[in-house]
């Protein structure tokens, strides 16, 4: 991925096909998101994320947003399962709301399952209670990918 995609001819959008897999050590893909950016006639930059596709049989709720992925995390071991999410995901996928007559970036973003956060592996490895730290104790590891760059004919 990366690199320019010229004008889109009239009234045509352009469709990314994505396809994403987790390492194979690794845990399991939580989500797949488009990141579109652009700027606006005044100048104003703007982005917007798009959940694009995601494991399990997950809906969006009244407010749009996706539910979480769950959490397999063992707090008292440091360990997970890869019991929820999915090895891979893949999804076409077109702007809803693209212009043709305005300049965008389009990258994905992945998101992992939540993973043990390297906090939990201290406080686990110096005896504290994981509930006594101040920080989170799971991450959601996330992986990106090189912007495409939409340029319009001018």
């Amino acid at each position: 991925m990366g690199g320019d995609l010229s004008a889109a001819p009239a009234g045509k959008t352009p469709r990314f096909l994505v396809h994403v897999a987790k390492d194979p050590k690794g845990a399991h893909l939580d989500r797949a998101q488009m990141i579109k950016g652009w700027r606006d006639a005044s100048g104003t930059t703007h982005e917007r994320i798009y959940d694009i596709a995601w494991s399990g049989e997950r809906a969006r709720g009244a407010d749009g947003q996706l539910a979480a992925v769950g959490n397999t995390v063992d707090l008292a071991t440091g360990t997970y399962t890869n019991d929820v999410g999915a090895p891979e995901l893949a999804t076409v996928w077109q702007d809803p709301e693209f212009d043709a007559s305005q300049s965008a970036f389009y990258y994905v973003r992945v998101l992992q399952i939540p993973t043990p956060r390297h906090s939990l592996f201290d406080a686990l490895a110096l005896g504290i209670d994981p509930g006594e730290l101040e920080g989170p104790t799971t991450i959601q590891e996330r992986a990106y990918t090189s912007p495409i760059w939409y340029k319009p004919t001018r």
